[in-house]
C-alpha cells in the first residue's frame, strides 16, 4: 500500500508543476480560509475505518468526521487542541498548543483521534496470535496473556513552527505530556502541499513522528499483571513512525463536498518488537460527504 501512496504523491506533484508558488501562501479558496473571530464547523458523513495493530483490540469503524476551529487574534481552538500564537509572520509562524498522542487511539474507541481524523484546520482545507518472528529461540509456544491493563489517554502540550515555502508547508513541532501519564515527548517533523484542479483540492503530506521511550514503554510495553514473561523479556526504547497522507475533496457547492482520506503509518520498529502489537503498520481511510456551516 505505501508503494500505491508514494506513486500518488508523485503522479500528482507531477501534475502540479504549472501551479503558480504563491498558492502556498494563501488559501486555496475563499472558503478554506478561517476568518478571525468566528467559529469553522464542518460535519463529513460516510464511512472508514483505522486498522488497529494492537493484540485482541477490533479495527475501528468511522461514520462521523467532524471539524470545529475558531481563530482570534492570538489564541485558538483548533479539533479539539488549544493553541496561542506567538509569531504570524509572511512565510512562517510560531504557536504554543495542546496535541493528541495517536497511540491511546488504539485502546479507546472514542479517543479524540478517531474522531477528529483530519487533524487540525489550519493544515487541511485483529488477530490475536503473535508472528512467528517474535516468538525468541528455545521457546515452543507463545505465553498466554492476561487482560490488558487500561492505558490512559493524556493531552500533550509543547511548540509548533510553520515555514510556508514555494514546495509546501514544513511543519514541526515538539510536545511533552501535560498530565504526567507517561512523561515523555514527541517530536514531529511533517511536509504538507496543497493544490487545485477546478473543483478539486488535493492535500499530501509526510510524516516523521519521534516518540520517546516513556511514551512506546507506557503504552507498547508489557505488564507484570498481563504477562510476567514478556514483562521482562520486552524492554522498550525510542522510535520514529513514517506517515503517508493523501486527502482529496470535490468542491460541489458553497456548503457540500465530496472527501476522501487515506493516512498509512509505519510503526517504528521499537512498537513492533513489543508482543502486544501484530502488525508493522497502521491505516486509515474515509469516504463521504461533508457539509461546511
Amino acid at each position: 500500500m505505501i508503494n500505491k501512496l508514494l506513486a500518488s504523491l508523485v503522479t500528482i506533484l507531477l501534475l502540479s508543476s504549472t501551479a503558480l508558488a504563491d498558492e502556498q501562501q494563501a488559501c486555496l479558496s475563499d472558503d478554506d480560509c478561517i476568518e478571525i473571530g468566528k467559529w469553522q464547523f464542518g460535519l463529513a458523513l460516510g464511512y472508514g475505518e483505522r486498522s488497529n495493530p494492537i493484540r485482541d483490540y477490533d479495527d475501528i469503524p468511522i461514520y462521523l468526521a467532524p471539524t470545529l476551529a475558531y481563530y482570534g487574534e492570538k489564541w485558538f481552538f483548533d479539533n479539539g487542541n488549544l493553541g496561542y500564537t506567538l509569531a504570524d509572520k509572511e512565510h512562517f509562524s510560531l504557536n504554543l498548543s495542546t496535541s493528541f498522542s495517536s497511540d491511546s487511539a488504539y485502546f479507546y474507541r472514542w479517543d479524540p483521534s478517531n474522531i477528529f481524523i483530519s487533524g487540525n484546520s489550519q493544515l487541511t482545507s485483529p488477530s490475536s496470535g503473535f508472528p512467528s518472528r517474535r516468538v525468541p529461540l528455545g521457546t515452543e509456544s507463545e505465553p498466554v496473556f492476561n487482560e490488558l491493563e487500561d492505558r490512559k489517554f493524556t493531552l500533550l502540550g509543547g511548540a509548533e513552527a510553520f515555514i510556508y515555502t514555494p514546495v509546501g508547508i514544513i511543519n514541526i513541532a515538539v510536545a511533552h505530556d501535560l498530565f504526567d501519564v507517561h512523561s515523555g515527548m514527541e517530536g514531529k517533523l511533517k511536509w504538507l502541499y496543497n493544490m487545485t484542479l477546478d473543483d478539486w483540492i488535493f492535500e499530501l503530506s509526510a510524516t516523521a513522528n519521534w516518540k520517546s521511550k516513556e511514551i512506546i514503554d507506557y503504552y507498547y510495553g508489557v505488564r507484570f499483571s498481563e504477562n510476567e514473561y514478556w514483562s521482562e523479556q520486552y524492554q522498550a526504547s525510542s522510535g520514529t513512525n513514517l506517515g503517508l497522507e493523501l486527502t482529496t475533496q470535490y468542491m460541489m457547492n458553497e456548503h457540500w463536498e465530496l472527501l476522501f482520506l487515506v493516512r498509512y503509518t509505519d510503526l517504528a520498529d521499537a512498537i513492533t518488537a513489543s508482543p502486544l502489537v501484530n502488525e508493522d503498520h497502521s491505516s486509515t481511510y474515509f469516504i463521504g460527504a461533508a457539509y461546511r456551516f
